[in-house]
């Protein structure tokens, strides 16, 4: 048998940390879509994204929105045990109206205390602050019980609505199905010609491969939930996104709170 050396631990250096910025997120166990845009915008050989799921029972209803509130902080909690995290994204634009900013904060900070707590809501105000947006239009795949909450929500942040449209969808599973080419049209649809920007709403959809588009047919610029919460993300850890990527608002520095 050939004699082993065991060197120790002293003969190598290690780095402070395996990559050096490091985003959790905590999304719906039916979430198809959050991880696979992240992939794609946010993480990097500097910047890795780290995930636990909650347990979530469909229909989205306020009621079932509000059920995963005692679960962010055991699901904070579980995203690389011991070692911090420059943010953590609860990836849930219609939970994170219900539940409250707030609220959400609190809970993931008790799992994972001290660290910055993106919402998806937040981040899209924030966004359509920064494009210097006031009187916006807002698609949803929600029922309108769903939709109400988030409408009350960026009315609240001081956002005039131009329109609201929702398409009535209840099952977070088939609003991911919804197809990007659908997705631009429903959106031409839902902009009136007063609309300073557009909203999409719902970390669900696979919203965030045809911003450009949409943005080219409207004419105006557009913010996904995705999107925006990566733009958030990226500016936490210093970096920058390419704008032909995901519209407009990569093109801007982050904001003041909206």
């Amino acid at each position: 048998m050939t004699a082993m050396r065991e060197l120790g631990p002293d003969a190598v250096t290690l780095d402070e940390r395996p990559i050096a910025r490091r985003i959790g997120l905590i999304l719906l166990d039916t979430d198809h879509t959050t991880e696979t845009d992240f992939a794609r915008l946010v993480a990097s050989g500097e910047i890795g994204v780290y995930a636990a799921r909650v347990a979530y029972a469909n229909p989205t209803t306020p009621e079932n929105l509000m059920a995963m509130r005692p679960r962010l902080a055991k699901a904070a909690a579980a995203i690389l045990p011991g070692s911090e995290l420059d943010a953590i994204c609860f990836s849930c634009s219609s939970a994170s109206a219900v539940i409250g900013d707030d609220t959400v904060r609190d809970a993931i900070r008790a799992g994972k205390p001290g660290v910055a707590v993106i919402t998806p809501a937040l981040a899209a105000a924030n966004a359509l602050a920064a494009l210097g947006a006031r009187k916006i239009a807002m698609l949803t795949p929600y029922l309108a019980e769903t939709t109400r909450p988030l409408a009350a929500y960026m009315q609240a942040k001081g956002f005039h609505l131009a329109g609201v449209t929702c398409l009535g969808f209840d099952d977070d599973r088939e609003m991911a199905r919804i197809s990007p080419a659908s997705l631009v049209e429903a959106a031409v649809a839902a902009t009136p010609d007063d609309a300073e920007a557009l909203f999409i709403s719902c970390t669900a959809l696979r919203a965030v491969s045809v911003v450009a588009k949409i943005e080219a047919r409207i004419g105006r610029p557009v913010v996904t939930s995705n999107q925006a919460t990566a733009w958030e993300c990226l500016s936490l850890c210093g970096a920058t996104a390419d704008p032909a990527r995901a519209g407009r608002l990569f093109a801007l520095d982050r904001p003041k709170a909206a």
